[in-house]
């Protein structure tokens, strides 16, 4: 079984969305749940982190999580649209 666990930053974004829109995100975690390789493993800073594209409302967003295959632990990091998207997770 799976464990899904959120970063405090991930939980504040969660809260600040809207109900259809968190229904598309628990449709994206459901997916990325069911195979966490799906996401694209990023490279340089961000190497930690697996970014998986979306739909929410018509307009593309943004999930970022980390993946740890020996413990099925995914760790949502933050969601969010492409604009400043990569240089937020940096901080």
């Amino acid at each position: 079984m799976m464990q899904i666990l959120q970063t405090p930053r991930f939980a504040k974004q969660l809260k600040k969305l809207k109900g259809n829109q968190k229904a598309a995100l628990d449709e994206a975690v459901r997916t990325v749940a069911e195979n966490p390789l799906l996401g694209i493993q990023k490279r340089g800073d961000l190497s930690f982190l697996r970014v998986y594209k979306f739909k929410m409302l018509q307009q593309e967003a943004l999930l970022a999580y980390s993946y740890e295959d020996d413990k099925l632990i995914i760790t949502l990091l933050a969601i969010g649209s492409h604009e400043n998207f990569y240089r937020d997770l940096k901080r």
